[in-house]
């Protein structure tokens, strides 16, 4: 089957790939469609250290091929988003409904592939650039066949982590002043939460102009193009301390809730930065391993500010991607014009191209 597949320095389009059956609690599943993510990107670019050859692709969706003994959730035929938390469902954190906390799903590769002959590993337990892949029972989560799958494979890592950013790791209140740093495709999924939460403003910032339209017709309030201006000293002039003084002692005025959505240091002190008084910046976008980044600490004790961490929206994927779903069939959520392009899987380099030219929301690949 074909598959594209890091073959430790770069990314390739194979022919030779080959899956085995699923086992007991497993899912072969046919991909139908696959988002293409930055995180995608990092592995080909060495920002995330990942072992070769591997078959690449974590945010797809697709149908139920085959199953594996003791599966029960699904069935043969069912149309599934594959969720990306390969959790084990029975200990203490997967009980107390916080998968993402789970010891076992975390540096979990398996090598259900062969390429070339060679045993080949999955990427974030999905490897969904792929015909065909293997999942957890846990991972495969049922949606209804009238959802298209190109929009539906976008739930799988972007909008559950952007979403359940809001939703899940914050506590965001009606008419609060928020910023959301990176206006691609989880900045946008956590600007329409915002949006559904009824906050005050939402404030897109990015460097791209490009970005700023689509944000605004989701549910931004405003948009910050940060090539051209200081993204902080705006957003404390449309949230000031007083109306004399857009800043205060100790940096008071700015945002309740800031969301970092690019994994980059100097974009996170910006969004730290432009926090008001208790208020919290929600770490989202992942940079390379040892990435640090040095805050006042007087800055958060004198003012309770805080900074959290949001591993892919603190995901349930069994109850919050039916919900998201659910919000898609109401029209609460847009995930349609998330989707700026689809290609066919031969096209992966050009989905890059177009990726690093600030063309895409998300490009999707079709199999």
């Amino acid at each position: 089957m074909r598959a594209i597949v890091f073959n430790g320095e770069t990314a390739e389009i194979r022919d030779d790939v080959e899956v085995r059956k699923p086992g007991p609690n497993e899912v072969l599943v046919r991909v139908v469609a696959a988002g293409v993510c930055h995180s995608d990107i990092s592995v080909v670019d060495g920002t995330i250290p990942w072992p070769a050859p591997s078959v690449m692709g974590h945010e797809g969706a697709g149908v139920v091929e085959a199953i594996g003994d003791n599966v029960s959730r699904v069935k043969v035929g069912d149309h599934i988003v594959i969720g990306t938390v390969a959790n084990c469902g029975i200990c203490d954190r997967c009980n107390a409904g916080h998968p993402t906390w789970c010891k076992q799903s975390i540096g979990n590769r398996t090598e259900p592939f062969t390429v070339g002959g060679v045993p080949g590993g999955n990427f974030a337990a999905t490897s969904s650039f792929a015909e065909m892949t293997i999942i957890k029972e846990v991972q495969a989560v049922p949606i209804d066949k009238e959802v298209p799958l190109t929009s539906a494979c976008l739930i799988a890592c972007g909008v559950v982590t952007g979403v359940g950013s809001v939703f899940n790791r914050a506590n965001v209140q009606p008419g609060d002043v928020t910023a959301v740093f990176g206006a691609g495709g989880v900045g946008l999924s956590v600007i329409q939460a915002l949006r559904i939460k009824a906050a005050g403003l939402i404030i897109a910032v990015d460097t791209l102009a490009s970005k700023g339209k689509l944000a605004l017709e989701l549910g931004a309030t405003h948009f910050i193009d940060a090539s051209k201006e200081d993204a902080v000293q705006r957003i404390r002039e449309l949230a000031p301390f007083s109306a004399d003084n857009a800043e205060g002692p100790f940096k008071a005025g700015g945002a309740n809730w800031t969301f970092e959505c690019v994994g980059h240091p100097a974009v996170t002190g910006s969004a730290v930065e432009s926090l008001d008084w208790g208020g919290t910046c929600v770490q989202v976008g992942v940079p390379a391993p040892g990435v640090t980044y040095a805050v006042p600490i007087t800055h958060l004790t004198q003012v309770d500010r805080s900074i959290v961490g949001s591993r892919a929206g603190g995901v349930r994927a069994q109850k919050d991607i039916p919900v998201i779903v659910d919000m898609y069939k109401k029209g609460l959520l847009d995930l349609d014009r998330m989707v700026s392009k689809t290609y066919p899987m031969e096209d992966f380099f050009k989905v890059v191209d177009d990726m690093h030219e600030g063309k895409l929301a998300r490009g999707v690949l079709t199999f």
